[in-house]
């Protein structure tokens, strides 16, 4: 396996035994709820392999729920995760799944309000990073290493450079970019991770595009 910083090797700091399994867990949970874009009601949590495994002696219950309430790898809060979830009124299932995942920390998130729903997969790679490869059924891949962009749209020509020409008119750099789709001419999905941090000018220069139907941020 290679690493890209030796953070990734000695891992950040944290709350728990397990930089893979407690940190990277808890970044999976935060990144949910940053893209789901508020504190949600309920969540269900499917696990795999290692994670199925471990994760009530690893803190990667906690640590997921953690994540959802917003609260980083160094929390102490962490610790109480259940109890504050519970006193904000949100509901949690975990649910250890026996089918092999491509990786062996996966977990797929479900998550939800009264307003819509969303359902994430992301896997911890190892030092307390993460990965996500799913949103929604989009195959993606988000490290939430930078600033990103989310940018839900049709499938049409022109998007991909109409998006790319609006980033670069305000001196913004691409670190990463993938787009997904389920099927040719429908909806697709644009991820875009940038160097520096945007602000709502770009955000709503974005929104206006044609054939951009939602734009969503995570914030590093």
């Amino acid at each position: 396996m290679k690493y890209r910083s030796v953070f990734e090797i000695i891992g950040p700091v944290m709350i728990g035994p397990s930089s893979s399994h407690t940190a990277g867990a808890a970044r999976i949970g935060r990144v949910a709820r940053d893209l789901f874009g508020r504190q949600p009601e309920w969540a269900k949590i499917h696990l795999y392999g290692s994670f199925a495994e471990t994760y009530k002696g690893h803190g990667t219950d906690v640590a997921i729920i953690g994540g959802l309430l917003d609260y980083d790898t160094f929390d102490e809060r962490i610790k109480t995760a259940f109890e504050d979830a519970t006193a904000l009124g949100m509901t949690f299932e975990f649910i250890p799944e026996e089918e092999e995942a491509e990786h062996p920390n996966t977990a797929k998130i479900r998550i939800g309000d009264s307003q819509g729903e969303m359902e994430l997969v992301g896997i911890s790679i190892g030092g307390g990073t993460m990965e996500v490869t799913e949103l929604n059924g989009f195959p993606l891949r988000l490290s939430g290493h930078f600033p990103a962009l989310l940018v839900v749209h049709h499938d049409r020509s022109g998007v991909i450079a109409n998006v790319s020409n609006a980033i670069a008119s305000q001196g913004m750099n691409i670190a990463h970019m993938e787009v997904g789709r389920k099927e040719k001419g429908k909806m697709a999905l644009m991820v875009i991770e940038i160097d520096q941090m945007f602000d709502e000018t770009l955000i709503n220069e974005l929104k206006s595009l044609p054939n951009v139907t939602q734009v969503s941020t995570l914030a590093n």
